[in-house]
């Protein structure tokens, strides 16, 4: 699998390649072939329409205050709040990992204190989700997701963003592979409101090119599938013509990294 950088980049350039497939070969009626890619565990995703897969059962490590994250992300959230406390401040990983009960107990808490504030019953529930993920919902069950605050201000709400840990943290957790997973402006995308804390390991490539990009992670996705796919067609469009009677060893060129002509055609020349 190409990296994921490259397929992103590649999303802008792929139009061009495809009409540039048509005119090298004859129209295909046939459908294409369906190529499977590797799922790659940095870039599950779960949301409000995506639930976790059944089977999920991340191998953690703890965190000096007994927190825990997925064991293949310690690293690199151990360099970030390393390099952060280096730069004079205080992160503190105050939410981590959690069970499916955990979540339940906050989700329902939620609720309770909607309700308490005067939502109905069904206004409650669904206001909740919109900052405590339904269970089975929510990227903190799957270890790939920690919330980061300041030791000087623990409360999660907008003010958090006004911390220096926050400004540190947003600006430079790319460099470790994290992203701020909820930003203020996609939460019609999200389906999660903003939270300036909430952070999400998807490796440093990817984050990268989120960062240069401003895609959240849905649209990164849904980005990086268009690709994945225009690729595999202008594929299956060379092959399938290279097939076909008469075109073999007419071919013009390859579509994506022209290469030589045909030993055959640079005898005749």
């Amino acid at each position: 699998m190409r990296c994921v950088a490259a397929l992103l980049t590649a999303l802008m350039l792929l139009t061009p390649a495809t009409h540039a497939a048509n005119d090298v070969f004859e129209e295909n009626e046939e459908p294409a072939e369906v190529v499977e890619v590797e799922q790659d565990w940095r870039l599950l995703l779960v949301n409000p329409w995506n639930k976790l897969p059944e089977d999920l059962e991340p191998e953690l490590e703890s965190l000096p205050n007994g927190l825990q994250v997925d064991a293949r992300i310690f690293d690199d959230l151990t360099a970030m709040l390393t390099d952060c406390q280096k730069a004079g401040l205080r992160p503190v990983v105050c939410s981590a990992y959690r069970t499916k009960q955990t979540q339940t107990r906050l989700h329902n808490n939620k609720i309770a204190r909607l309700q308490a504030a005067g939502y109905s019953k069904e206004a409650a529930v669904r206001e909740a989700g919109r900052w405590v993920a339904v269970p089975g919902t929510s990227e903190h069950q799957t270890g790939l997701a920690v919330d980061l605050v300041s030791a000087s201000y623990q409360v999660l709400n907008r003010k958090q963003e006004q911390t220096k840990e926050q400004k540190w943290l947003m600006e430079h957790c790319w460099e470790y592979g994290f992203i701020l997973r909820f930003p203020s402006d996609k939460s019609d995308v999200t389906g999660i409101g903003y939270e300036p804390w909430h952070y999400r390991y998807v490796g440093k490539e990817t984050a990268l090119a989120m960062r240069d990009s401003g895609l959240c992670l849905e649209e990164y996705l849904t980005a990086l599938e268009s690709t994945q796919k225009n690729v595999q067609d202008v594929h299956t469009q060379e092959n399938q013509a290279v097939d076909k009677p008469g075109n073999v060893g007419k071919r013009k060129g390859r579509v994506c990294g022209a290469g030589p002509q045909d030993v055959s055609e640079r005898n005749r020349a």
